[in-house]
């Protein structure tokens, strides 16, 4: 069996409720959460409170991808956030 993980990068970030539930209609699984910050990749995105405040919005997997130096320091902290 397969898993479908569409990644929200390319969201409206203004809407992240609404772009939530489009993927929830969609049938996906998870929601594929790129976490960057500028050191390990160039670009920088969301941080744990980013993941927070869509987590109430939705019932689907956060599948969080740490692209962070040293992310055995924040896994802690993503994992409150509501990561799964």
């Amino acid at each position: 069996p397969y898993k479908i993980a569409p990644s929200i990068l390319s969201a409206d970030y203004a809407n992240f409720e609404s772009e939530l539930k489009k993927l929830e209609a969609t049938g996906a699984d998870y929601a594929h959460i790129d976490i960057m910050d500028g050191h390990f990749v160039p670009n920088i995105s969301f941080g744990a409170g980013v993941v927070a405040s869509m987590r109430p919005h939705s019932r689907l997997v956060f599948d969080c991808h740490l692209m962070v130096s040293n992310p055995e320091h924040h896994i802690e902290d993503f994992a409150r956030a509501g990561a799964d």
